[in-house]
């Protein structure tokens, strides 16, 4: 399935959860116009939008989205990347880049997201969901560093990545439910 299927079936999830939305100063900001993403990075994107995690210290997960209408966007995360491409879906991705953990460097590079292999699950770190899903710039590194996760590409971890998050909002809207209906009942 291609992105572009991904992000309409995504319009529908938008359209019946509130997704807070924070910018990285504070005030709800749309992504901002950047023609150079990659360069001074962190400086420009230190904070996720839409959780507020560090990006730097997230550097084995973030995400940075590069809009056709050159405004860009980082997250710290797929999940989060995954909110911010339903967000912003009538800007178009012109490119996602994710990070290679297959790299030694102390901050994981970014690389182009749509020729990563994404290790879903194995025994590595998850950010923002339960599942995790790293990617690697190669698809060697990837397989060795597999174990017992399943390799994706792109189009699979972010599918898996809206299902993720629709499972969260389910049981989070679940959740409150269930605690308004306990504050709803007479005390014993």
């Amino acid at each position: 399935m291609r992105r572009r299927h991904l992000l309409i079936a995504g319009t529908a999830l938008a359209s019946s959860f509130t997704i807070p939305a924070m910018a990285a100063t504070g005030d709800g900001a749309p992504p901002i116009p950047d023609l150079t993403p990659l360069e001074n990075e962190f400086d420009k994107y230190l904070k996720c939008p839409y959780c507020g995690m560090n990006r730097r210290q997230w550097h084995f997960s973030r995400h940075l989205i590069h809009y056709e209408d050159d405004t860009a966007e980082g997250t710290c995360s797929l999940r989060c990347a995954a909110v911010s491409l339903m967000v912003n879906l009538r800007r178009g991705a012109r490119i996602i880049y994710a990070p290679d953990n297959g790299s030694g460097e102390e901050i994981k590079p970014l690389v182009n997201a749509e020729f990563a292999t994404y290790v879903i699950g194995g025994d590595h770190r998850a950010v923002m969901t339960k599942v995790p899903k790293t990617p690697f710039a190669s698809r060697l590194a990837a397989e060795a560093a597999r174990g017992d996760g399943e390799l994706s590409d792109f189009d699979g971890a972010l599918k898996l990545a809206y299902s993720h998050l629709v499972e969260a909002m389910t049981m989070g809207r679940r959740r409150r439910e269930e605690n308004r209906h306990k504050a709803a009942q007479p005390p014993t």
